[in-house]
């Protein structure tokens, strides 16, 4: 009778950490979908607005943001050590020097980003930013000499497929944007630099993620000054009617508490399941955005159309699947660590970004 009742007892414990387990994971996968839906929503709304057209500032703006925020959790990971955690970070002029090269990267993906969504809207954004998984397998070659097999270079065909798709079914309905295909482009091919980069600069910030964020964003601030002033966004800003505005900052400060957050929640997401799980969240995530997007502009969209969001989606799931299970072969030893290294600064997004 004991053991059947410490038997019970167990299977009881078991049943109530597993629901636990599973109430924290459905909790910060819903955060993730929360932060980077609305980051991007956000984003759009602020870069949409016709009165001022200065993408630059407004990028400028969320990059000064996030390092008042790095400085901010600084300060509350000493007041509250138990509670936040968040590394110690001095500016250091020989460390800013070393993750220069990335920066310029930086300021080049999250530009063109903000573009491709300034001129292609969030229901094609998916389609518009679709290569950066075709970008990362080119340019892994091109620099680092890295092969890849034969079955992630079918998945790369289907993505390629499905953009090719989605750019012509657009232009059908008479609502493509060149500029924001282009700068789609652009942004794919500077978010798989930037993966490169990031791995060369690590070790400069003691591979803390956070100082590197810290370190970026105090650079571009930096260098957007002068970009800002020879694109003409100087003029823009001062004779802009809302420039008093206390909802137009504050939605601009939130904007860039997203763009800070989707960071921590991205970190999060990978820590309470897998890479492989936040990738095919972060696909989910991108078909829930579009389909949200497509509601909310009461748009009507062709049959082919969604199929080559389905392509660009289902090759850059199967993309992930055929990476993971090479890895898996390819090693046992260290290969979460490797795997997580990999999502976060190679393999996609999120990136909702």
């Amino acid at each position: 009778m004991a053991l059947s009742g410490s038997e019970t007892m167990n299977q009881d414990e078991h049943e109530e950490s597993f629901i636990l387990r599973a109430l924290r994971i459905a909790v910060v996968v819903a955060l993730y979908w929360f932060v980077s839906i609305t980051m991007v929503f956000l984003n759009n709304y602020l870069l949409d607005n016709r009165e001022l057209d200065a993408p630059l500032f407004i990028t400028f703006y969320q990059c000064v943001v996030t390092v008042a925020l790095c400085w901010l959790m600084q300060l509350f990971a000493k007041l509250c050590p138990g509670v936040v955690d968040f590394p110690s970070v001095r500016f250091d002029v020989k460390t800013s020097r070393e993750v220069l090269p990335l920066s310029i990267v930086f300021i080049g993906m999250i530009t063109f980003n903000n573009m491709c969504l300034k001129y292609v809207g969030v229901a094609f954004y998916t389609i518009g930013r679709s290569l950066s998984t075709v970008f990362n397998v080119l340019l892994s070659f091109i620099i680092l000499k890295q092969t890849t097999s034969f079955q992630a270079l079918i998945c790369c065909g289907i993505i390629l497929g499905g953009f090719w798709l989605g750019v012509d079914q657009e232009g059908l309905a008479g609502s493509l944007s060149w500029s924001g295909v282009f700068f789609g482009v652009l942004a794919s091919a500077f978010v798989s630099l930037n993966a490169i980069y990031t791995k060369k600069v690590m070790p400069a910030v003691d591979g803390s993620i956070w100082k590197l964020s810290f370190y970026n964003n105090i650079n571009a601030c930096v260098l957007f000054l002068p970009l800002i002033l020879v694109f003409g966004e100087v003029g823009k800003v001062a004779s802009f009617s809302g420039l008093t505005n206390l909802h137009f900052w504050g939605m601009m400060t939130l904007g860039g508490v997203f763009g800070f957050a989707i960071g921590y929640v991205t970190g999060l997401q990978i820590k309470f399941t897998s890479p492989l799980t936040h990738n095919v969240s972060g696909t989910a995530k991108a078909c829930a955005q579009t389909v949200i997007a497509v509601v909310y502009n009461s748009s009507s969209k062709s049959l082919l159309w969604w199929t080559s969001n389905m392509m660009v989606l289902g090759g850059s799931s199967a993309y992930t699947w055929v990476k993971s299970r090479e890895m898996q072969k390819s090693t046992q030893g260290g290969l979460q660590d490797s795997a997580k290294e990999k999502l976060l600064f190679g393999e996609k997004e999120d990136p909702g970004v």
